[in-house]
């Protein structure tokens, strides 16, 4: 078999040319790490990767953070610094062959006495047979990994990958990393618009406002209205219109979604329909499922309001079935009203914490054997001769619809679970409770007597 060509290690880590009709946000990419802004917690004096990567060392590491916080550039310049043969692909558009083909030149480079620093862009969007072909090639120092992910890596990595791996969180760029990166792009006559273009006050207010973080989105906006005013001035009005809408950073599927669903679902437990709203509304512009939507507030109504208002799950089951009939826009109705009243409703998770709590006993226990009265009538004889008196009672023929009777197994007769609250409707559930136990308790001392 032919041996393979030696790779050439006089290749550059990465070409650093682009195209002068590529978009701003291209043209502008920084070429060194002095030009790199923002994320000083990484890249600063005492940054945590800057302590770390140095020349001929590159850990494998995760760069996890929002579009736009410039994952994919810091990942270049990190290389550039510590040395090696730049690879990149995407995890969207890639699979394991291409992986295994990347392997085999990482190892003809490794034996040429090269190494190689593979950066996969959206590493996330790997399955675990994709990551799993990686893990041994990362641990034998085959090639220095650089994974880039807008997702949890601890959700959507796998953990024998992970755990061979470091993670750097990346921070949406703040007002003045982003306004440093818009009045570079509006001077630099190189790469950028040259003084073309003049920004005025409350359009740069705009700009950095409608970025929302993302410094791709900024420029890509700056771009669109420079072009569409040519030599006059760009303000908040052609900002605007260069936007068309405000794009919202949310990811259906990833931290985004969490993030919203975490904050609607606690402003309904809190008892904040105003928030609830908000949020409600944030996920519905962003293109969120609504049926999602609704699933959560149907579990709010149940695990958070409860029986202290037993209709607040009757009007969030409502609304869901009302979003999959009509779907939206109409169905932002019907979702509004029922996130409005489960915030607005009394209180009480009673009856889930009695559930676990219930449940914890048949993990300790297992599940312990029916009481012979509470089996089928054809047991009914056998729970007699077993001492049972006339076997199972029928509370409806006793006052109260009550009679004293065990339900639980033997092991466990006296257990309580379920203590209701104070909060609205369970207040009168617990005062029946408690009578009917106090009953029950005095019935069962005469007996005794």
């Amino acid at each position: 078999m032919p041996r393979r060509p030696r790779p050439d290690l006089t290749e550059p880590l990465f070409d650093a040319s682009v195209a002068p009709d590529a978009p701003l946000a291209a043209r502008m990419r920084p070429r060194t790490l002095e030009e790199f802004v923002g994320q000083p917690h990484l890249v600063g004096d005492d940054g945590a990767l800057t302590r770390v990567v140095k020349p001929g060392h590159l850990p494998s590491m995760v760069l996890w953070g929002p579009p736009g916080s410039g994952k994919t550039t810091l990942a270049r310049l990190l290389a550039d610094r510590a040395g090696g043969s730049w690879r990149q692909l995407s995890a969207v558009t890639s699979g394991v062959a291409d992986v295994r083909a990347l392997v085999a030149e990482a190892k003809a480079l490794r034996e040429a006495g090269g190494r190689t620093v593979a950066f996969i862009d959206e590493l996330h969007r790997f399955n675990k047979s994709q990551q799993d072909a990686l893990l041994p090639h990362v641990e034998d120092g085959t090639i220095s990994l650089i994974g880039a992910t807008t997702e949890n890596p601890y959700y959507e990595i796998n953990s024998p990958l992970l755990s061979r791996m470091r993670v750097y969180r990346l921070e949406p760029l703040d007002t003045d990393a982003l306004g440093a990166i818009v009045d570079r792009a509006l001077t630099d006559a190189e790469r950028g618009l040259g003084g073309a273009a003049l920004l005025t006050e409350d359009g740069r207010a705009a700009l950095l406002d409608l970025a929302g973080g993302d410094a791709r989105q900024a420029l890509n906006v700056l771009q669109s209205a420079a072009v569409t005013v040519g030599d006059g001035d760009i303000g908040a009005e052609q900002v605007a219109e260069a936007a068309q809408q405000r794009l919202l950073a949310y990811d259906r599927v990833g931290d985004q979604h969490y993030e919203a669903a975490s904050a609607f679902i606690k402003s309904m437990r809190g008892n904040d329909p105003d928030a609830a709203l908000y949020w409600l509304a944030s996920m519905v512009a962003a293109g969120e499922d609504p049926t999602f939507i609704a699933r959560r507030i149907v579990i709010a109504a149940s695990e958070d309001v409860g029986n202290a208002d037993p209709r607040a799950l009757q009007i969030a089951v409502a609304a869901m079935h009302a979003t999959e009939m009509i779907g939206l826009p109409e169905a932002q109705y019907a979702l509004a009203q029922a996130a409005a009243y489960v915030a607005s409703a009394p209180k009480s998770n009673r009856a889930g914490a009695a559930y676990f709590a219930a449940l914890a006993e048949v993990q300790e226990k297992g599940r312990l054997p029916v009481p012979l009265h509470l089996r089928p009538s054809s047991h009914r004889r056998l729970a007699r001769e077993q001492g049972y008196g006339k076997g199972y009672l029928y509370p409806h023929d006793y006052a109260d619809a009550d009679v004293d009777q065990e339900y639980l197994p033997d092991e466990l007769v006296g257990r309580v679970f379920y203590e209701p609250s104070d909060e609205g409707l369970e207040l009168k559930i617990g005062e029946r409770l408690q009578r009917l136990r106090r009953l029950r308790l005095e019935a069962r001392r005469r007996g005794k007597g």
